[in-house]
């Protein structure tokens, strides 16, 4: 038959992505507690298309997943990123995947115990020199200082969405980028509480206020002391109580170098989007 994608195109405008995404995927992923956590996730795959190809062939990126079907970390991720800029010779491969990841959490006074969902992406590429960032999104809680602060009795607080991604140069489990956001914030969320836990847990909110702008330099700070981490880019967004808009801080940073190597696409057991050059 015609290979129709390979016909020549004349238009000479280069494509910077082209390939599948909304991929719905089952995938196991390491587990600190467990040893391993299946999972769904949404795979985008793409490649980079030079001018003069018409098209690409999108069913070979779904040949070389399902070629390495199974656990999905962050040496898998080089080896299919391989794979794809070999078969489809392309000079940039790039691959996401967006998973839900869940985390037992004992409730601090009844000893409750219950799931947590974080959303996680491993996100690599490969061109000249290859790339990997893991994003975790960590649900907490932040009362107001100025709240606290003005108001005769209680504060308002709210439950703020920590966003962080990491490039690492050494072992890097999802629980630890979770357990520093956790420990920076005015309190933790769990899924199940009982009426001590609440008590507990709104009172140490009360006990420890957080801005937007407090909490993202707590988490820059925590981040500061794992020496795997060589890059970071922390954001939260508070989900106001009682305004009509969120509050958001940003913040990135480029540790100096450990020694330790470049964080890239070699063997490693964890791993995400925003484009760590953003």
């Amino acid at each position: 038959m015609d290979d129709i994608q390979n016909q020549r195109d004349d238009r000479n405008i280069p494509i910077d992505e082209v390939g599948v995404k909304r991929l719905s995927y089952p995938i196991t992923v390491l587990d600190k507690q467990r040893g391993r956590q299946e999972t769904v996730a949404e795979i985008e795959m793409t490649v980079g298309l030079p001018h003069e190809f018409r098209g690409t062939h999108m069913s070979r990126f779904l040949e070389v997943l399902e070629k390495h079907r199974g656990e999905m970390t962050l040496f898998t991720i080089g080896r299919i990123l391989r794979e794809i800029k070999r078969r489809l010779h392309a000079e940039r491969a790039a691959m996401s995947v967006a998973f839900p990841y869940f985390i037992e959490k004992v409730a601090p006074a009844s000893g409750a115990r219950s799931l947590l969902r974080y959303d996680c992406r491993f996100y690599g590429t490969l061109d000249g020199t290859a790339d990997f960032v893991l994003t975790v999104v960590v649900p907490v809680t932040t009362l107001c200082p100025c709240s606290k602060a003005i108001s005769a009795r209680s504060a308002h607080n709210q439950r703020s969405l920590v966003t962080v991604s990491a490039r690492f140069n050494d072992f890097l489990w999802i629980e630890d980028l979770v357990a520093q956001v956790e420990a920076s914030a005015s309190a933790e969320v769990f899924t199940l509480l009982k009426r001590p836990d609440e008590k507990l847990l709104t009172e140490q909110a009360y006990d420890r206020p957080r801005f937007a702008e407090d909490l993202v330099r707590e988490v820059a700070q925590r981040l500061d002391t794992l020496p795997q981490i060589s890059w970071y880019a922390v954001s939260t967004e508070n989900l106001e109580s009682i305004h009509a808009h969120s509050a958001f801080a940003f913040l990135k940073r480029e540790k100096a170098a450990s020694g330790r190597g470049s964080p890239r696409l070699r063997p490693g057991r964890s791993g995400g989007r925003p484009s760590p050059k953003s």
